[in-house]
């Protein structure tokens, strides 16, 4: 059996997280934060669901602001529950939010350096050594804010929001992503402030599950033990976007790796809680039925006996076992055997798990955010229709984004991309390029799947 990473714990208002404190819960919240009632409300049901902490986009100073008015009506309420700050593109912003929040997370790709362009930019080591200070002007008085107030703080990098500095410098790749987060938290070690958790994210379970082992391994060699936070960003929804998060989040969980959680699902977030929790719960069992079927691997095939419950246990049991084994390529084919189901719905949880996995597609795949309150189109539906009218496109990659924020760079492998680029607005993407910006949200499903239908022709 594996045994949990050891970390220092970050403490974040009345929870730890990390060393020997339970693998915490947690979601984010879909409402635009200035609007009070309808953020304590959700907040409310994502805590009553089990969440141990909630997190709200603050894009700017007045959503920071009003940080203040949902935690003083949730505690009125009895609601003690931390709140986290999500900060992107604007510094100061995080500096406001850190004196109202349990906790704010920064994004490295985007708190100091410009928006992601896919530019290749030259550099000196002169010059790269001046954008570290840039950064390090910019951190160090947040910092000093964090200290005042007791305030954690996530470092959260995204696979999809890497600065064109990072990767002009180290390419597209894990340790490029290593980077982005090691320059910061060398600037919080510097400044002598550990309330830190650490974050990689991305939508391809490969890429995530490889980086966040790099992050252990280098965080080692440098004396650092962080908590991290584990995720697949951009999973989906229904039954596909909980096997990918299984997959991901499982694969790490049963290494020992992981003191908080999030399962990101195109869903209402109270959704996403049972979830998260019952792979918490699954680690023990899932981590040795990863042994026993690592050890039975036999022509290229794993062969998982299992029981459940219940079928979305079952394929959580079955996704979480196997995904590090699939993963790391140990085998490439999944036989899976439960009494109680049909060769049929056996065969799709496993063609479902090796898609997940990157390994064979079978269906059309999705990659698309759980909404936040940067989105502004009605996400759930914009899904539901777009997957009615590709579901029969095998193979094919499309995404489904509230927000520019991760949007063109999570989309990097997608065929298509469906982008929020302001209110009742979206720009369709092939690829990575923009190939039509600002459409009106009534005509922009229409013309995506035209876009689709033309290049098919």
């Amino acid at each position: 059996m594996s045994t949990r990473r050891i970390s220092i714990v970050a403490h974040v208002g009345n929870i730890g997280i990390g060393g020997e404190n339970p693998i915490r819960i947690q979601s984010m919240a879909t409402t635009d934060t200035n609007d009070t009632e309808g953020s304590v409300a959700q907040a409310k049901r994502i805590i009553d669901a089990g969440g141990e902490l909630v997190r709200f986009t603050t894009q700017g100073t007045r959503e920071a602001e009003n940080m203040k008015n949902i935690s003083a009506r949730l505690k009125q309420d009895g609601y003690n529950t931390p709140l986290v700050a999500d900060v992107h593109f604007t510094a100061h912003t995080a500096d406001v939010a850190a004196q109202y929040c349990e906790k704010v997370r920064i994004n490295p790709g985007n708190y100091v350096d410009p928006g992601r362009t896919f530019k290749h930019l030259e550099y000196t080591d002169e010059e790269y050594q001046a954008e570290l200070q840039k950064i390090e002007a910019k951190l160090v008085p947040f910092i000093n804010i964090c200290k005042e107030h007791k305030t954690a703080v996530r470092i959260g990098v995204n696979h999809g929001s890497l600065s064109d500095r990072i990767m002009s410098r180290y390419g597209d790749t894990p340790e490029g992503i290593v980077e982005s987060c090691m320059e910061f938290l060398r600037i919080f070690r510097r400044e002598h402030f550990d309330d830190v958790v650490i974050s990689i994210k991305a939508s391809n379970t490969v890429v995530m599950v490889t980086t966040v082992r790099l992050l252990v391994k280098t965080m080692d060699q440098e004396d650092m033990h962080y908590p991290l936070h584990l995720g697949v960003t951009e999973a989906g929804e229904g039954e596909d976007g909980r096997i990918k998060s299984a997959v991901g989040i499982g694969a790490l969980l049963t290494e020992g790796i992981g003191d908080t959680i999030r399962v990101s699902l195109s869903e209402e977030p109270e959704c996403e809680i049972p979830v998260a929790r019952k792979l918490v719960e699954l680690i023990p069992e899932c981590t040795l039925l990863r042994q026993q079927a690592e050890a039975g691997i036999s022509d290229d095939t794993i062969t998982l006996s299992l029981d459940a419950s219940d079928w979305e246990t079952l394929q959580l049991k079955a996704a979480m076992a196997v995904g590090a084994l699939l993963i790391d390529r140990k085998a490439t084919k999944l036989n899976i055997l439960s009494a109680g189901y049909t060769p049929q719905q056996l065969e799709g949880l496993s063609d479902a798990i090796l898609q997940a996995a990157r390994i064979k597609f079978t269906k059309t795949e999705y990659i698309s955010c759980p909404g936040c309150g940067r989105t502004l189109y009605n996400l759930q539906e914009t899904i539901q229709r777009i997957k009615a009218a590709t579901a029969h496109l095998v193979g094919l990659k499309i995404g489904i984004m509230g927000c520019i924020v991760n949007g063109p760079g999570e989309m990097a492998d997608a065929d298509y991309g469906y982008v929020g680029a302001g209110r009742g607005k979206i720009s369709l993407y092939r690829g990575k390029e923009c190939i039509e910006k600002n459409i009106p949200e009534d005509e922009a499903v229409d013309r995506l799947l035209q876009l689709i239908e033309n290049d098919r022709k």
